[in-house]
Formats: structure tokens, sequence, C-alpha cells
């Protein structure tokens, strides 16, 4: 993901979450970013290929963290 592609997902997220404090950094995988709130990893976001322009957001909910 390009610096272009991490604002908008991390506009879109702050948004979509309503909270402060949510950060997508780069990886060095070219194809996707890691989610925070604060210091919390909370997801990935992948680039769709199937789908120009858009991306994927998975986050896993751990039993331990319930």
């Amino acid at each position: 993901m390009n610096a272009s592609d991490i604002t908008k997902v991390q506009d879109y997220l702050t948004k979509t979450f309503g909270t402060k404090g949510l950060e997508v950094k780069a990886r060095k995988q070219k194809d996707s970013s890691e989610v925070y709130i604060g210091e919390e990893f909370i997801g990935v976001v992948y680039v769709d290929e199937d789908e120009e322009g858009s991306f994927i957001f998975e986050m896993a909910i751990l039993k331990e963290d319930l």
C-alpha cells in the first residue's frame, strides 16, 4: 500500500469506528498495512486484488481477549 492508500484507509476506519488514536502503519509487504489503536494491534488491511481501489480489513478476536 502506498502512503495515499494508507491515509485514505486510516481516515475511513477512524470515521467508521468513531475512535481517535487509530493508525494504519506500512509493512514490509507492499500489499498490506497493520492497523493499531494506540499501541494495540487490531488487524491487517490488504489491497483487494479483485476490485481495484478497494481494500480488505481482517481482524481476529481471540478467546483470551473476550
